[in-house]
């Protein structure tokens, strides 16, 4: 096991992989272990099968070509779920649990209605281009009264979505085919009850091609690319959202460090209040929020 652990990580190594996760995990995969019960195995110097190592140095060799780790396990853990992912749908990144967090704060913060129709429903949010369904699904699971309801776009994506939310969605998250430009008609009975609105949308700039393969050569473009400042998208969310999201309701959006200050414009100049940008984990603006 240990020095199938070192030829991994060597091969890694060489192709400029030097996350020594990525090792652990592969080797996991074709064990179904977890990472930390790789880890001991290794230390006890337990032997792995011929059959095993082979399978292990075969994916190995196809992260060293930068196939994504995660269209090789199929897998993405996102917050405390595990998503299925694969060629076609936007990996889910940590930097973008922080972003959820806002989402899931505020989603928390509101009390339970009372109506006669509904009597204790709870929050309702949205998650507009879903992708994995990453968002609407860690929403559900940690706001246990919450509706969700997740719009994506690409039919590859939304395939995706649709495994997982079956899995995890509790019958709680509603998954829709449409172009977030449609929202207001996709979701018109949710018209002025939305309490959150959230969304990751594509926000790279038509022209600043990603320097990792692992994102240029395997997300979809629709995931990662929006006009020549990256904010198209965010402009139409803007105006979206006002239609659907409540009185006092929340917007939350994630995007790049540079674009705090343009999307605070956006929202400010299209009425929404208090517009703030929020730094991740690694202290970069990362999240801008707002309120209707």
């Amino acid at each position: 096991m240990a020095e199938t652990l070192k030829t991994i990580e060597a091969m890694l190594a060489e192709a400029g992989i030097t996350e020594g996760a990525d090792a652990e995990l592969l080797i996991g995969h074709v064990l179904a272990e977890s990472r930390g019960r790789v880890q001991a195995l290794a230390i006890m110097g337990t032997e792995i099968s011929a059959e095993d190592h082979e399978a292990a140095l075969s994916l190995a060799s196809d992260r060293a070509s930068r196939i994504p780790l995660q269209h090789l396990t199929g897998k993405a853990a996102f917050r405390g779920i595990e998503l299925a992912v694969g060629p076609g749908v936007f990996v889910p990144r940590p930097e973008t649990e922080t972003v959820a967090q806002f989402a899931i704060d505020a989603l928390a913060a509101v009390p339970l209605g009372e109506s006669a129709e509904q009597p204790g429903a709870g929050p309702i949010a949205v998650d507009l281009c879903t992708g994995s369904g990453a968002i609407a699904l860690a929403l559900a699971q940690e706001v246990s009264t919450a509706r969700v309801w997740a719009i994506e776009k690409s039919p590859e994506a939304h395939a995706w979505a649709s495994r997982n939310v079956e899995r995890l969605g509790d019958e709680r998250v509603t998954l829709l085919l449409g172009d977030v430009a449609d929202a207001r008609e996709l979701l018109a009975p949710l018209v002025g009850r939305v309490n959150v609105l959230i969304s990751n949308p594509p926000y790279v700039p038509t022209g600043m091609v990603p320097r990792d393969p692992e994102v240029r050569d395997h997300d979809p473009e629709l995931a990662l690319y929006s006009g020549a400042d990256g904010l198209d998208l965010v402009r139409v969310i803007s105006k979206v959202a006002l239609d659907l999201v409540t009185d006092g309701g929340t917007l939350v959006l994630e995007h790049a460090e540079q674009q705090g200050a343009s999307i605070r414009a956006i929202l400010q100049a299209d009425g929404w209040r208090m517009p703030a940008t929020h730094q991740d984990l690694t202290f970069r603006d990362r999240a801008t929020t707002a309120v209707r």
